[in-house]
């Protein structure tokens, strides 16, 4: 109704008339498609990447759909048939320079530093959707050159996948995906083939976490061969190592290893290369090998995984809080894969004492995972104890 008595008026007035300007705001909600599209023309794609952004906050928005894995499948087409604008020079309303440049990517650096210590449920890590909307989006319609443009779409679509990230650490499947369709747009609008690699890597692992390992499988596949000779190896190696964790998903041994191998080696050639985006600092041979005993966690082979995280070096808690409390849950679950109680018990408590200081319905998964893994002690004490200690300081569900 109030949608209807605002175009009313239009037409009396023979002009559009906005709901906020009837003083019925409050009734404006938002098209239920918004941040799904993956426009072939680049201004269409800020028309939709802003929009987008100025929607999601809103209440109405985040109870929505959850994710569908189909929705992937118009924008990863389109970014392997053309992962790369040809001009992104643009004419509006206020120049910019390479100083806004410099906030985003502090923003940018800011985000990743407080989702990795304190998860994506953490006000600060969670204000990325802030700097978008009243950052991003005045740049994006303002006036640059095709370099500063490419920096420009590049930085900002490294902000959408860092919402994205956040957004999936707290369980907001909906507002994740289309995050992570307009980083992958926006890349392609800056020409970034090797950030276009990175967010479609992400986006297959939101995939494989949401139960969809062939789909990821295919997804890292595409990125790898499409990225391949123009990203950084570290790059590529990550890429890989995504595409082990579906192979593991998949229940796929000799691929799961293969595609693992094909990561170290990729690691291997990094050491000498520093030519490399800030944003994959983060993948090293140690996180290879603490990623390596979650895919032979998965697939069912504790001696191997236990291997492998005997290489893991140990990471801060202080610094990388989620990924700690994560990692001692898998090997938790390892342990008692191989029926070792006793060491099992061990690494859950230290998981629970973490992971009680971060916000992450993600992390708050392998807790459950081990938690299942528990089942055949259920009814010894030390056990009961301790899945008490999942329901009251990690408030999970019974």
């Amino acid at each position: 109704m109030p949608k209807l008595l605002a175009h009313a008026i239009s037409e009396r007035l023979g002009r559009p008339v906005q709901l906020a300007e009837i003083g019925m705001a409050d009734a404006e909600t938002p098209n239920a498609a918004v941040g799904l599209d993956f426009p072939r023309d680049p201004a269409e794609a800020v028309r939709v990447a802003t929009s987008f952004w100025s929607t999601v906050d809103r209440r109405d928005f985040l109870t929505g759909t959850g994710f569908a894995v189909s929705a992937f499948t118009t924008p990863v087409t389109r970014w392997l048939v053309t992962p790369s604008d040809d001009d992104a020079a643009h004419r509006g309303r206020g120049r910019v320079g390479t100083a806004d440049l410099a906030e985003l990517r502090e923003a940018a650096e800011h985000a990743r530093r407080w989702d990795s210590k304190y998860g994506g449920g953490n006000w600060k890590a969670n204000s990325v959707t802030t700097c978008l909307r009243e950052r991003a989006v005045p740049l994006l319609n303002g006036s640059f050159s095709d370099s500063v443009g490419r920096e420009l779409f590049s930085v900002t679509a490294e902000l959408s996948r860092l919402a994205g990230w956040t957004a999936f650490d707290v369980g907001q499947h909906d507002a994740v995906q289309r995050h992570f369709i307009q980083a992958l747009r926006l890349a392609r609008a800056g020409r970034d083939v090797e950030l276009g690699c990175y967010v479609l890597t992400t986006m297959a692992m939101q995939a494989l976490l949401r139960g969809f390992a062939s789909e990821a499988i295919d997804m890292t596949q595409g990125a790898f061969q499409r990225a391949k000779g123009q990203a950084a190896p570290r790059v590529l190696a990550f890429t890989k190592l995504i595409e082990a964790r579906a192979h593991a998903r998949d229940n796929n041994p000799k691929a799961a290893s293969a595609a693992l191998a094909s990561s170290e080696s990729l690691l291997d050639q990094t050491r000498d290369n520093t030519a490399e985006p800030a944003w994959i600092d983060f993948y090293h041979h140690a996180r290879l090998s603490a990623d390596a005993a979650e895919v032979f966690r998965d697939l069912k082979n504790p001696k191997a995984a236990l291997a492998w995280n005997a290489q893991a070096a140990a990471m801060q808690p202080g610094v990388f809080t989620r990924s700690v409390g994560m990692r001692l849950a898998i090997v938790g679950t390892v342990h008692l894969q191989a029926k070792d109680l006793y060491q099992g018990l061990q690494f859950g408590h230290r998981a629970v004492d973490i992971l009680a200081r971060v916000q992450s319905t993600r992390a708050l998964d392998y807790v459950r995972e081990f938690n299942a893994a528990l089942a055949p002690w259920r009814r010894e004490p030390a056990v009961r104890e301790l899945v008490q200690r999942t329901r009251t300081e990690l408030r999970m569900a019974a």
